[in-house]
Order: C-alpha cells, then sequence, then structure tokens
C-alpha cells in the first residue's frame, strides 16, 4: 500500500517535466520581451576608385590650361597628380593638382571618404549624413540659419565658427569625419563676403577695384548632385598681394561623401579671377564624379 504514493508521485513529476519541456520549446517562458535587433543595411559603396585616376585628362586640360604649356615630361607629372597619404584606400583616398600658368596658377584637389557606421542601428547612409551635414553648417549653409543684414550675418557666422571649432574637439562620434575638409572649408571668409560678392561689391580686392569678370553667385546649396550637395564660394585676398578664389563643391551619394576644391591665383595683383568659371568648371567635374561612382 505504500508503494502506490511513490508511483503516483513519480508520474505527476513526469507530466510536470513535460510540460515544462513544451514551454521552453514553445518560447513561452524563454527570455520573454527579449527584442530582436535588424542590422541597418550597410551602405552602397564597399571600395573607392583610384583618386588620381578619377578625373580624366582630357577634363585636367580644361581646369590646368597651364599645363599645356607645359614640356612632355613636366605636363604628364602635372596630370599624374600627387595622392594623398591614407592608411586605408578603401575608406579615404584624395588627390590633387597644380599648374602655373601665363596669367594665373590653377590648383584642384578631390577627396573621397567611404563612410562606415559601426553602430547596427545605424546605417553607413545615416551616418554619412551626418558627417556631410556637418560639413554643410560649416560652411554657413546650415537649412537652420536665418539671413540677416550683412553686418549682423558676419558676427553670427564668425561667432559660429568659433563655437564649432570647440565643439568639435569635444565630439569623439568625429573621429571619422573629414576634419581636414572641414577645417579648410572654415577658414575661409564667412558666407556673408560671399553675398556682398553677388550683390557687386568687391571682395578682398582693393577700393575702387572692379569685381570679378563674371559675377559668381554665392556658395548655396545645389540640385541635382548626388543626395546632398553645397557649393562654398570662397574669394579672398592672399596677404597684400593678388587675389585668391578658390570654389569647394560637397556633395554626397550614399555612404560617400566627396569633396572638390578648384582655385586660381592670379600672377598679377590687378588681375581678378573668374568666379562664374572657377564655380561651373567645379560644378561640372563634381557631377562627373558623382556619374563615375554610380557606374
Amino acid at each position: 500500500m505504500a508503494y502506490v504514493p511513490g508511483v503516483a508521485l513519480l508520474a505527476a513529476l513526469a507530466v510536470g517535466c513535460s510540460a515544462g519541456a513544451d514551454g521552453n520549446a514553445n518560447g513561452t517562458d524563454s527570455k520573454a520581451g527579449t527584442p530582436t535587433v535588424t542590422p541597418a543595411p550597410p551602405g552602397k559603396y564597399l571600395t573607392l576608385p583610384a583618386p588620381c585616376r578619377a578625373v580624366p585628362r582630357s577634363t585636367l586640360k580644361d581646369l590646368l590650361p597651364g599645363a599645356a604649356e607645359l614640356p612632355g615630361d613636366q605636363q604628364d607629372k602635372v596630370f599624374r597628380g600627387s595622392a594623398a597619404v591614407t592608411y586605408d584606400t578603401d575608406r579615404k583616398v584624395g588627390c590633387s593638382w597644380k599648374a602655373d600658368g601665363p596669367n594665373a596658377t590653377r590648383s584642384l584637389s578631390i577627396d573621397l571618404e567611404r563612410v562606415v557606421s559601426y553602430d547596427p542601428a545605424v546605417s553607413d547612409d545615416d551616418r554619412a549624413d551626418t558627417v556631410y551635414a556637418k560639413k554643410e553648417k560649416a560652411a554657413g549653409l546650415s537649412a537652420s540659419a536665418t539671413p540677416g543684414p550683412p553686418d549682423e550675418k558676419d558676427k553670427k557666422d564668425k561667432k559660429g565658427e568659433a563655437s564649432e571649432g570647440s565643439g568639435k574637439a569635444k565630439d569623439p562620434a568625429d573621429a571619422d569625419a573629414d576634419t581636414d575638409a572641414d577645417a579648410t572649408d572654415s577658414a575661409g571668409p564667412s558666407p556673408s563676403g560671399s553675398d556682398n560678392a553677388s550683390s557687386g561689391e568687391s571682395t578682398g580686392g582693393t577700393p575702387g577695384s572692379s569685381s570679378s569678370p563674371e559675377e559668381a553667385l554665392p556658395s548655396r546649396i545645389l540640385d541635382n548632385l548626388g543626395d546632398a550637395a553645397f557649393l562654398q564660394d570662397l574669394p579672398k585676398k592672399a596677404g597684400s598681394t593678388a587675389q585668391h578664389h578658390t570654389v569647394s563643391v560637397v556633395f554626397r551619394t550614399s555612404n560617400v561623401v566627396v569633396t572638390v576644391r578648384y582655385a586660381e591665383q592670379p600672377a598679377l595683383v590687378t588681375q581678378v579671377p573668374d568666379g562664374k568659371e572657377l564655380q561651373e568648371k567645379a560644378q561640372a567635374l563634381a557631377r562627373k564624379l558623382a556619374e563615375t561612382l554610380s557606374e
């Protein structure tokens, strides 16, 4: 008679274990409420093109007219370009060219950065958009910026540049951003100077001197170039000598951010660079690079 309860107890334990096993199999008791994280999609680009071969020779001849006057060997050296120092050609590359002509020196540089997000919740494209947005803000072209009178706007731009400079040093998330490009773009005069140029005032020239042969539009957001783009026009004076005019075009396509810089340094102080020509040629090259990346 004492044996029967023992058998019943063993049967009950067997039923309980079976129920527990079924519960785990059905997922009712295993880590309930644990979210499933879906990694953000990777960027479109996994590599970068060779930068010094990204610009066709015919285009370089047009952008660097002084090179056409050089002997064969020197001409080849100019068109070959100088590759930027980089430790990972799949992440960041660049190349620069320079040619001295009888009337002016023209220089060109391109920088390409493939942005990778190491946060599974943030896509490569979103991270690249953040990198691009910082450059746009450094150029004074943030969408939140409100235009004002030239003198007030100039003060705001200078104050903003100072605060941005200090903020970048404290932000560790900007380690993979193109800080060199940001520094170069921020080093120029404020966008208000470009606005003055478009209104007929001479920027960087001596009082009474004429403005550029062709009036260039001021710094601005560009349409139909990559996913986002802007142009920064930087006419300025190099010390007390001739004027120096630089145009930068920055655009993002998927997870790649591209910067094109095109500049002219006249040989004589009385000469003024053609800002409109510089802008048009810089934009044309940027569009060619965007097409090349899309192939």
